[in-house]
């Protein structure tokens, strides 16, 4: 089996490529032209600092509100990144979301300079960012191989058999999903002699206590957590996108979405692996799809084969630290499960 680790954290300047696109949408937006721009964003601090970077590189301001479970390491980022402003308020990102809305975004009517407008940046619950993210999938039809059919009496027609993603509040799978959208008709075959299409998976992960996903799918509807229990804060949406639970619920032709949730300890794991293997730091977040990816995919995927292609998105590697590791190794060492 083939498979390959995206290093979605290795980015320009940090961007995340979903936020870095809405920014760069509303820049060129005609209505916004002569306007001073100010972007507002809300986070646990990835998409927040992403925000930050990607605003400066423009030549814009932007302002972050984290809830107060953000870590202090990330605050100290934002602030060294440029940020205008960072904000602490609320116990989890829902509460800091509102606020943000509610004191720059929503009164914005009211400003006596027509020329200045707030920009709301939501870290993941919008269609720019979404299409943003799924250059992603351009870059897996880039990367990888062609395949050689004949063996086998299936096929898939995309590059890639299955795709893994830690899910928060979902824009990196809404992301995934547009792309493979985008590109799936043209890799559709014309014929099929006694070959059946196989449908694109994707892993949807979370870890429990985080697991907004997998809470409104057991309801059946979009439903908030009551709080984010996981150590993996940065997954800690309340409730995902509409759109996120639609895509998983009725997904497009051609694709399959499963959705996986697995412990903290599940997540250590896969953060400790990949520093081991490939040197990579990467936070609980992560850690939870590279887990899931190398150890549980046959749980999922039982027609698994040696010629089988899986792709790990390997993303947030801002929020830790190598003696964070090294606690999560201690840990596992003692028996964290």
């Amino acid at each position: 089996m083939l498979q390959r680790v995206k290093r979605g954290l290795i980015q320009n300047r940090n961007w995340f490529r979903g936020i870095g696109n809405l920014i760069l949408t509303s820049l060129s937006d005609p209505s916004n032209n002569g306007r001073t721009l100010h972007f507002f964003s809300s986070s646990a601090g990835n998409a927040g600092l992403a925000a930050v970077i990607a605003a400066g590189d423009l030549g814009c301001s932007c302002t972050v509100v984290v809830p107060l479970s953000a870590k202090p390491m990330m605050i100290k980022k934002i602030r060294a990144a440029g940020a205008s402003d960072v904000i602490r308020h609320g116990a989890s990102w829902f509460e800091a979301d509102a606020y943000l809305r509610e004191n720059f975004i929503e009164n914005e009517d009211s400003k006596s300079d027509p020329l200045a407008r707030n920009i709301y940046v939501p870290p993941f619950d919008h269609h720019d960012i979404w299409r943003g993210a799924g250059t992603l999938v351009d870059e897996i039809i880039k990367q990888l191989p062609p395949r050689h059919y004949g063996k086998t009496d299936t096929y898939c027609s995309f590059p890639a058999d299955a795709i893994v993603c830690s899910v928060g509040g979902g824009g990196l799978l809404n992301g995934i999903i547009d792309g493979l959208e985008r590109h799936l008709p043209a890799h559709q075959p014309t014929t099929l002699p006694k070959k059946a299409v196989k449908k694109v998976r994707i892993l949807a992960v979370e870890t429990a206590g985080a697991d907004s996903l997998a809470h409104s799918l057991r309801k059946g509807y979009l439903q908030p957590l009551p709080a984010v229990t996981s150590q993996a804060i940065t997954l800690g949406a309340l409730c995902v996108a509409q759109q996120t639970l639609k895509n998983v619920q009725s997904p497009p032709p051609g694709i399959e979405v499963t959705s996986i949730v697995g412990t903290d300890a599940d997540a250590a794991v896969g953060v400790v692996r990949l520093c081991d293997e490939l040197r990579l730091e990467v936070e609980l977040a992560c850690g939870i799809s590279v887990q899931v990816g190398l150890d549980r995919l046959r749980e999922v995927m039982t027609d698994l084969t040696p010629d089988s292609r899986v792709v790990i998105v390997v993303c947030g590697g801002n929020g830790v630290t190598s003696e964070m590791i090294t606690d999560y190794r201690q840990k596992l060492e003692n028996g964290w499960q």
